[in-house]
């Protein structure tokens, strides 16, 4: 994995974090042979889909996981 593609993901979570406006807390994209895992934790359903549909509209790169935990 290359330090461009880690700056890329890295610049990709603060876009998504300032879009989802504070609906998803501590919201990271971390990488899994070379797919996107979604973590963090927001309180609704609604939410956690916000944040893959923005992730996939941003980035051709596979989504392998949505582990953000609903609460």
């Amino acid at each position: 994995m290359s330090e461009t593609f880690i700056a890329e993901v890295q610049q990709l979570e603060t876009r998504i974090q300032s879009r989802l406006h504070g609906r998803v807390h501590n919201l990271q994209l971390k990488v899994h042979d070379e797919a996107l895992v979604l973590c963090g934790h927001t309180r609704t359903y609604y939410a956690k889909q916000l944040a893959q549909h923005a992730v996939m509209e941003a980035t051709q790169v596979p989504i392998h996981a949505n582990e953000i935990e609903v609460h």
